[in-house]
């Protein structure tokens, strides 16, 4: 008997179904991974589970007993947990205040949370910083206070919806292990994923979503070996797909055999860097057209986030920053970006100095963003697909003072069919579109700014599916190949090697090597500067740049991870 069972489950909103007939048993004391690409209903499966809306068809049994609840509170009342996509803790408030809100809707003791905690670290091996302000938290350690906060109550099932996205390589170790651990302690873990290494790592079972149907699955150890997920994921023979792809996934597939190799999700060891090697180095000896010297951003006066920070970027060049989340390359995107203002440190593009422009300004003079937090950064969730598309330029489609929806929506529809962004409209909500077509949006209206010289792109594919992916990663290659000039942050290693010319890595608010992508020890290299290991070795690749000084990193500097 499964611990739940979904017999012909289905899910309508008005005219479109984002379920149909699907039926799967999650086993007791087991990961059950559910797999499809963004808007494949994994998500709206997960919600119906866990009280969120209500199925239109079917029926769900819990231990052997009919389960319909009809709120979030019920089914935690009923031992299921739920740890969403999109973070719901409270930024302004501290991890213990947030985790004081959990309880099956009983508000904890500190005393009593505090046994919880010290039982969850000693049977997950999961720890957070109880008086830190969420907010100044990096979006790992966040994901982390999420997963700790469902698993507060001692529920019987677990489901989370894409927790990885926002984690690196050791994190992502780290919440394998978490979900393994929970399964042998008895309960089930519904473990929503696109990156197949994960599955194979995590997984007793798996099903595969697609157009809100179940396309297939199984035992792991029987039909559902990876490859075949792979091709039930898609719909389509994966001969087409970038490299970086598959790499990025966690899995390298040869589609000529159909075999499938591991990649090591924290070293990215997988050969995957012969892209780079083979592109065209165009950029040689081109003056850079960003160049970024001694920034220093600290907080408070107290620590330094960024210490001394320098880097160049030629036209046509792809260049990478690689490192555990929150040593500050997300920090330094706000610094490029113009959103947050340097202690010190210069920033020229295109030979002008923008270092204390705004960021419409920087935007004007060919700057380019894609933020690694979408939701909060880049977009309008409340808007439309066409006003986002043209955000910043809404005021070209004026007409006496109004806007000519008309003459915006014609524009976007262009935009859309060039972007394969998928939506019924140019005047649907932003906010109701999959993930990776709200990627697709936002990276569409940075890549048409007048004049792009730099784009910066912050973990471009964080929480896509293959085919987003696929989509996004070509586009910057694209975007490259036209003369522009493109840094990448991101935790996706084997991305990484297989897109740039060359990779820092972040550590402690400075930035290491660089490495040559293309290098046979390229990925061992990296993960020895992301540990601090390598800091020595890495210091005369940088000097020109007076990035070198990263090798006499010392506690005086008070940078913090």
């Amino acid at each position: 008997m499964g611990l739940l069972v979904l017999e012909d489950l289905g899910r309508s909103f008005g005219p479109v179904r984002a379920l149909h007939g699907v039926s799967l048993t999650v086993a007791p004391g087991t990961v059950h991974c559910v797999l499809g690409e963004n808007g494949a209903g994994k998500s709206t499966l997960c919600n119906l589970v866990y009280g969120g809306f209500a199925p239109t068809t079917g029926t769900m049994t819990l231990r052997g007993r009919r389960y319909r609840p009809g709120s979030p509170a019920q089914a935690l009342a009923h031992g299921v947990a739920m740890v969403h996509q999109h973070f719901s803790l409270v930024p302004t408030m501290t991890v213990e205040q947030n985790l004081l809100l959990g309880g099956r809707g009983l508000r904890l003791r500190k005393a009593d949370l505090g046994r919880r905690l010290e039982r969850i670290a000693g049977e997950f091996g999961l720890t957070v910083p109880r008086d830190a302000l969420v907010g100044d938290l990096p979006i790992g350690a966040r994901q982390r206070v999420e997963i700790v906060k469902a698993l507060l109550p001692g529920p019987d099932l677990v489901l989370l919806d894409e927790p990885t996205a926002v984690l690196d390589g050791p994190e992502i170790e780290a919440l394998i292990a978490t979900c393994r651990a929970v399964a042998a302690s008895g309960r089930s873990v519904v473990l929503v994923t696109h990156k197949l290494g994960e599955v194979a790592a995590a997984a007793d079972e798996a099903t595969v979503l697609r157009s809100g149907t179940v396309a297939g699955g199984g035992p792991l150890a029987g039909d559902a070996s990876v490859p075949r997920l792979l091709a039930l994921m898609l719909g389509r023979d994966p001969d087409d797909l970038d490299p970086a792809v598959t790499a990025g996934l966690g899995v390298r597939v040869d589609v000529a055999t159909g075999d499938a190799t591991d990649v090591d999700a924290a070293t990215g060891d997988a050969t995957v860097g012969d892209a780079a090697a083979e592109r065209a180095d165009g950029s040689a000896g081109r003056e850079p057209v960003l160049r970024v010297e001694g920034i220093t951003l600290g907080r408070a006066g107290r620590t330094r986030i960024l210490a001394d920070v320098s880097l160049t970027l030629a036209p046509g060049e792809i260049v990478g920053i690689a490192g555990v989340e929150g040593n500050g390359q997300s920090d330094l995107v706000h610094v490029l970006s113009g959103a947050t203002r340097a202690d010190a440190g210069t920033v020229h593009l295109g030979g002008v100095d923008i270092t204390r422009a705004t960021p419409a300004r920087r935007t004007a003079l060919g700057l380019g963003v894609v933020p690694e937090d979408r939701h909060h950064e880049a977009m309008v969730g409340s808007m439309s697909v066409a006003e986002n598309l043209y955000l910043a330029r809404l005021g070209d489609f004026r007409r006496f003072g109004l806007l000519d929806r008309r003459r915006l929506d014609t524009a976007a529809a262009d935009v859309i069919a060039s972007f394969d962004i998928r939506t019924s409209s140019p005047r649907t909500p932003m906010g109701s579109l999959s993930g990776g077509n709200q990627q697709k949006v936002v990276l569409a209206r940075e890549v048409a700014i007048p004049g792009l010289k730099v784009l910066i792109a912050a973990q471009p594919t964080r929480g896509l599916d293959v085919g987003a992916v696929d989509h996004v990663l070509a586009r910057l290659r694209a975007v490259a190949a036209g003369g522009v000039a493109v840094l990448i942050v991101s935790s996706e290693l084997p991305e990484l090697l297989a897109l740039c010319d060359r990779i820092h890595v972040a550590y402690s608010g400075r930035l290491l090597g660089p490495v040559p992508a293309g290098g046979e020890r390229a990925a061992d290299e990296i993960g020895a500067l992301m540990t601090g290991a390598g800091r020595s070795a890495a210091a005369p690749a940088n000097e020109e740049t007076g990035a070198g000084k990263t090798a006499a990193a010392d506690e005086e500097t008070g940078a913090v991870a």
